[in-house]
C-alpha cells in the first residue's frame, strides 16, 4: 500500500503516467496491476526471455534421447502445475493424480487413436482430442469434488487414493477403451491440420527430427497452460484458493464458498492432468492400465514437494529434477561399485531401488528443512544477492 501511495505522488501530466523521476526504480509500482503482473521487473522479463531462447535452442545441441527427456520434463511440468493448483494453492491433499492422467490418456486414445479391436479409435485430429483430454477429466473432477469437499486432510488423501485403485480396475476391464490389462493400446496420433507432429518435418528450410518436432509442440502447449495457470492464481479465484488453504473456516466466514472453490480447484487440476496424460501417452509410445498407478501419483507429488509448493516455477523445477534424476543416477551408477544396473546383476542396490530411496529421502528432507523446495532455495540465493553486502 505504501509503495502505491508513494508512487501516486510522483505522477505528472495525466492519469497513470509516471514521472521521469521514477526511472531506475523498477520495484516502485504506480498501481496494483503493475505490481501483480507476471513479469513485473526488468530482470524477470530478461531472464524469462533468455530461458525461452535456451529452451528453443536446446534440441539443436543435444542428442535425441536428451530431447525426449526434456519433452517428458515439459509434460511433467504441466501435470505438476495441475497438482500444485489443488494441493499447493488450494491446500487439498490429492493422491489420485494418476487416475486423471490415465483418463486423459485414454480419452485422447479413443478419439485420436487408430481402431484396433478390441480397442476403439476414431482417428480424430489433435485439435479435437487434446481439448477433450482436458474436458473429460475436468468433468469427472467436477463429480468427485462435492464428495471430496466434505472431507480434508488424511481422509481426503485416502479418498483420492481410492480413485487410483478404482481407475486401475476400470482400465483393466474396459478393453474397448484401454486394450485390456497387459496388452494396452497405441496412443492418439498427434496430427494437427494434416501435419504429423511426431514425424520428421522441414520448417523454414530446417529439417527437424520427430523428437524435436514433438518437443516444440509440447513446449508451446506448456507455455500456454503455464500462463493460464499463473493468471488463474493471480485472480480472485486464486486468492480464494489461498484463503481456503490457509484457514478454510475463516474463509467461509468472509464469504468464500468452500464448495465452489474446492470444486473449481479439482476441476482445473483434473483438466491439467488430462492434458499431461494425453501427451505422456505419446511419450510412452504404448499405454497399458499398469502405467497409471500409485507410483505415478507419487512421482507428481515429488514434483511439487521437491520443486516448491504453491508456485508455478517450482512445478517446472521439480519436473526437471524428477525426470532428470534417474538419468543422472544411471550415469553415475557405473562408477559406484555397490550399484548394479538391473535386478539380479549383483551389487547391494540396483538403479531402480536407489532412485526410490533418493526420492523418498529428498521428499522428507525438503519437508523438514525447506518446505518451499528448490524454489525456496532459489529465493534464498536471490534475496542474498539482492541484499548484498548487507545481511538484512
Amino acid at each position: 500500500m505504501s509503495t502505491v501511495l508513494e508512487s501516486q505522488s510522483h505522477r505528472r501530466g495525466g492519469v497513470g503516467r509516471p514521472d521521469r523521476s521514477l526511472r531506475g526504480r523498477p520495484l516502485l509500482y504506480t498501481d496494483y496491476a503493475d505490481e501483480m503482473a507476471i513479469w513485473n521487473t526488468p530482470a524477470k522479463r530478461f531472464w524469462t526471455l533468455m530461458l525461452v531462447v535456451a529452451a528453443l535452442a536446446l534440441p539443436f545441441f543435444v542428442q535425441r534421447d536428451i530431447t525426449a527427456l526434456m519433452t517428458t520434463v515439459l509434460v511433467y511440468a504441466i501435470g505438476g502445475i495441475g497438482l500444485n493448483i489443488i494441493s499447493g494453492y488450494a491446500g487439498q491433499v490429492s493422491l489420485g493424480h494418476a487416475f486423471f492422467l490415465g483418463l486423459g490418456a485414454y480419452t485422447a486414445a479413443v478419439l485420436g487413436g487408430e481402431d484396433s479391436p478390441p480397442a476403439v479409435g476414431l482417428g480424430l485430429p489433435m485439435w479435437v482430442w487434446l481439448p477433450a483430454a482436458a474436458i473429460v477429466p475436468g468433468l469427472v473432477g467436477l463429480l468427485v469434488a462435492p464428495v471430496a469437499a466434505r472431507v480434508r486432510g488424511l481422509y481426503l488423501a485416502i479418498l483420492t487414493l481410492g480413485l487410483v485403485f478404482l481407475g486401475e480396475h476400470v482400465f483393466r476391464e474396459a478393453a474397448w477403451m484401454t486394450g485390456g490389462g497387459g496388452v494396452g493400446r497405441a496412443p492418439a496420433e498427434p496430427v494437427l491440420f494434416g501435419v504429423d507432429l511426431y514425424s520428421r518435418q522441414t520448417v523454414l528450410g530446417v529439417e527437424l527430427g520427430r523428437q524435436q518436432v514433438f518437443y516444440f509442440t509440447c513446449f508451446v502447449i506448456f507455455v500456454v497452460m503455464a500462463i493460464l495457470a499463473r493468471n488463474l492464481t493471480r485472480s480472485r479465484f486464486g486468492r480464494a484458493f489461498a484463503a481456503v488453504r490457509d484457514r478454510d473456516l475463516a474463509a467461509e466466514i468472509m464469504g468464500v464458498s468452500l464448495l465452489r472453490t474446492k470444486t473449481l480447484a479439482f476441476a482445473v487440476s483434473s483438466a491439467y492432468a488430462g492434458v499431461a496424460g494425453a501427451l505422456l501417452s505419446i511419450v510412452f509410445g504404448r499405454i497399458t492400465p499398469e502405467n497409471w498407478n500409485l507410483f505415478l501419483s507419487v512421482d507428481f507429488l515429488a514434483v511439487i514437494l521437491i520443486g516448491g509448493i504453491a508456485t508455478i516455477s517450482g512445478s517446472i523445477i521439480g519436473a526437471a529434477f524428477v525426470v532428470l534424476l534417474p538419468r543422472l543416477v544411471q550415469e553415475l551408477a557405473v562408477h559406484v561399485p555397490f550399484i548394479s544396473g538391473a535386478v539380479g546383476q549383483g551389487g547391494v542396490l540396483n538403479i531402480f531401488q536407489l532412485q526410490t530411496i533418493l526420492f523418498g529421502a529428498l521428499i522428507v528432507l525438503f519437508l523438514i528443512l525447506e518446505p518451499r523446495g528448490l524454489f525456496g532455495i532459489w529465493l534464498r540465493v536471490r534475496n542474498y544477492f539482492k541484499a548484498w553486502p548487507f545481511s538484512y
